[in-house]
This record gives structure tokens, sequence and C-alpha cells, in this order.
């Protein structure tokens, strides 16, 4: 078997997970905390007329708790969040954020055990695809643990899309690379002639 076929992709799973998770949490704290304004919020524009930074507070002071100094890093007024999924769908207070949050862990659970495969870990824009959906599911996660919701900054407001954040992005770019990778990967499958598709499944290791 050649050295190629046995390299693992896994270091680039972990490092675009940790990383993404790091940066979104990296860009809610320091947003928040820029744009505190005595609890008052504000925004910065970016590209003006077509994207913005914001940052909304709810006006309630921090109740405190052994999680307490997570929440108020930049102030004691809590940020305003995102009991829903993806984009603000399902926004709605109380039971919504706990089930969102349950399944995030049944989702971060079942990305970590597929890249224990071998055909997995030899898959590099796989790899690359759930390292993203995972840095997304974990950063949101961690808002939705911590804050009883997700902290929201990003407005693309030329076309008023919905509020987001950076794990949002990890996960919408996660899931078109996981598709591409599914595409294209049938795409070389049916492609390939049918010699060398025998050949290849010949060779290939089980598990």
């Amino acid at each position: 078997m050649s050295v190629m076929a046995e390299r693992s992709y896994r270091g680039l799973f972990w490092g675009l997970a940790l990383g993404g998770v790091a940066l979104d949490q990296i860009g809610k704290y320091g947003i928040f905390t820029w744009l505190y304004n005595n609890g008052q919020g504000g925004y910065q524009q970016v590209v003006p007329g077509a994207f913005r930074l914001v940052a909304a507070f709810s006006g309630q002071t921090d109740p405190g708790g052994v999680l307490a100094p997570l929440r108020t890093v930049g102030g004691d007024i809590l940020p305003m969040v995102n009991h829903g999924a993806l984009f603000g769908l399902g926004n709605s207070p109380g039971l919504a954020n706990w089930v969102f949050a349950v399944v995030s862990i049944v989702a971060a659970v079942g990305i970590i055990y597929w890249t224990t495969r071998r055909a997995t870990a030899r898959d590099w824009p796989l790899c690359a695809a759930l390292g993203l959906i995972l840095a997304g599911t974990l950063g949101n996660l961690y808002d939705r643990l911590v804050f009883d919701g997700v902290r929201d900054f990003l407005h693309f407001y030329l076309i008023d899309w919905p509020v987001f954040n950076i794990a949002d992005c990890c996960l919408v770019c996660g899931a078109f690379l996981l598709l591409a990778q599914a595409f294209l990967g049938r795409q070389a499958k049916e492609t390939q002639p049918p010699a060398q598709t025998e050949k290849a499944q010949a060779m290939a290791p089980t598990k």
C-alpha cells in the first residue's frame, strides 16, 4: 500500500475545528465587549450601506452563578441572544434553545466518530468539511450552554439578511464543502474505468 494511501488528515480536521471555535469565541467576546456602550450596545460600519458589526443587549443584569464570569467579560448587562437555529430560525425563548443544544451535542459526537474511520481520515476535503461543521456546532453550543442562546454580531443589511456569527459561517461553508465533496467524489467514481474501480475496491483496506 502506498504512503499516500495511508496519509491521515485528522490534523486538518482538528485544526479547523479548534481554530474555528477559537475564532468564533474571540469574535463574539471581542465585539460585544467593544460595542458594550454601558449595556446600550451599538454597531460599527464595515462596508457602508452593506455590512456592519452589531451588538445588541437585553437590558437585563446577569443573575450571577457559576457561569457568571463567562457571561460578564464585557459588562454585567446580558447580550441579546438567538434561541433558535442558524440565522434565527425557530428563535423563541424556552425549550427551543435546549433542544438545539442536545441536537448539537449529538451532531458533535457523530462527527468525531465519523473521523475515526480510516477512509474518512484519508479524505482531506471530507476532513475539512467535518472540521468546519464541528467548529460551528461547538461554537454555538458553547453559547447555548453559557448564555442560554447564541450571540450574533455580523449583519449583512444590504438585503436585510438575519444577523449571524462566525460559527454560522463555519457551518454553512462546511455544509457546502461536504456537498461538493460528495458530488465530485461520486462523479470521479462514475468516470473511473471499470478495471481501476475493481482494483481500487480490491486494494481498499477493511476497517
